[in-house]
């Protein structure tokens, strides 16, 4: 959301065409997509994409990977940074915390469905069930952290380095990492598949990789 907020001024002054956006998980903008929600563009992680190709709901081979993210950690600012430098760490740092914040897996929310299976994987999910607020709504972690609501919020990096009030700690452990990569599609509805793919281009230009790069995203590679 960050990024796409900072390249869209540049966009519009480009080429005049004025971006409208619909924010939420890749489960709610699947959701609305299916239900017949009109779109020019959709963006959401890789597979729900390629689902909606296969179900026609976006034009074949429009389908187009743009850039990717891991999950991190972060803490409000002035607080103790936590050990994530391992899996163990990461495991005692969270069993020490007396709070932590993540993205609702129900609402479908990627960073969160994988963050619940790294609690599990850990063997504490149990222990963390009465510490952990669960952001539903594409609502961001870091925010909650910000407020001194929770002592930890995990959520995608991109999601997290643009919230002021926290400090970004550093991503999870190599061996507890879940990469996503986000793709852009023209929807099989839109009377606007030049403007649609005109954005598709712009969003792999060269010149939008340093604002992708600021707000925690790396561009897929050409």
């Amino acid at each position: 959301m960050e990024a796409m907020t900072q390249v869209a001024p540049q966009y519009e002054q480009q080429t005049g065409n004025k971006l409208v956006f619909t924010w939420g998980t890749t489960g709610y903008i699947v959701k609305l997509i299916n239900g017949g929600q009109p779109a020019d563009l959709v963006i959401a992680t890789a597979p729900a994409m390629q689902n909606l190709v296969k179900t026609g709901k976006l034009v074949a081979g429009s389908n187009v990977s743009i850039a990717s993210t891991g999950i991190g950690v972060a803490v409000r600012t002035g607080t103790p940074k936590p050990d994530i430098s391992s899996a163990e760490a990461l495991k005692k740092s969270l069993l020490s915390a007396k709070s932590i914040s993540y993205s609702d897996p129900a609402d479908g929310a990627a960073s969160g469905i994988h963050f619940a299976k790294v609690l599990q994987q850990l063997g504490i999910a149990d222990q963390m069930k009465s510490k952990s607020k669960l952001v539903g709504g594409g609502g961001n972690v870091g925010e909650v952290a910000a407020k001194g609501e929770t002592e930890i919020a995990i959520q995608m990096t991109s999601e997290l380095l643009p919230v002021p009030g926290i400090t970004y700690v550093g991503p999870l452990p190599k061996e507890l990492q879940d990469t996503t990569v986000f793709a852009a599609g023209i929807s099989a509805t839109t009377t606007q598949q030049a403007a649609a793919k005109g954005l598709i281009d712009f969003l792999m230009s060269p010149g939008v990789e340093p604002k992708f790069k600021s707000t925690g995203l790396d561009p897929v590679a050409k």
